[in-house]
């Protein structure tokens, strides 16, 4: 691979990955509950999402997915259902005079790693965004896993910087009913997103 074509690789995915979309709105919303602890565990779960996605992708599951029409439709509900029970939990979380402590690290990457790993629009993108970089002349094996770790490493600080972001505004909200607005914000905006993957059409 040369190194004009792995430039233009990490150029796509830097600008692919800023555009928020299920799992970053998730990392956004979870820093704002939980501070700047969370950035780290979220960031492995979105980086291990994207790995399991990836791999799928390159194995061939993309294709299937984009040939079954019934194995892409369950996939995404199971996705479309998590997001909008993770939206409905953050709207109903209660509020007290003290923020809430921070999600474990293992439910933070838990739940991250679920909302990527879950999503099959992005298994299909991969499966026809990463080959236009592979030379067919080359090792396919070699390409592909350079390919695969760029692309997760550009995911994962993606997500830490949104996750310290948000964490650090999270430190500035001190009023319950602030942290309340935000909590109902971020659910709704979660449960939006599961409502939109779940009527998206294939």
């Amino acid at each position: 691979m040369e190194l004009s074509t792995w430039l233009a690789f990490c150029a796509a995915a830097a600008v692919m990955v800023l555009i928020p979309g299920p799992t970053i709105l998730l990392v956004i919303g979870q820093s704002l509950g939980g501070g700047l602890r969370n950035a780290l565990p979220l960031a492995a779960g979105v980086a291990l999402g994207d790995l399991v996605a990836m791999v799928l992708s390159l194995a061939g599951l993309g294709a299937v997915l984009a040939a079954s029409a019934t194995l892409f439709t369950a996939v995404k509900w199971v996705g479309a259902a998590y997001l909008i029970w993770l939206g409905v939990k953050m709207w109903r979380a209660p509020v007290t005079a003290e923020a809430a402590p921070p999600l474990p690290p293992a439910r933070a990457m838990r739940q991250a790693f679920i909302v990527t790993a879950l999503n099959p629009k992005g298994i299909v993108f991969f499966v026809a965004f990463v080959p236009q970089f592979i030379d067919p002349n080359g090792s396919f094996v070699t390409q592909a896993a350079i390919l695969v770790a760029t692309f997760v490493t550009i995911a994962a600080i993606n997500a830490a910087s949104y996750a310290l972001l948000a964490g650090k505004l999270s430190g500035a909200v001190r009023r319950p009913s602030a942290r309340q607005a935000l909590n109902r914000a971020g659910g709704s905006v979660l449960v939006a997103a599961g409502l939109a993957v779940a009527l998206r059409r294939a």
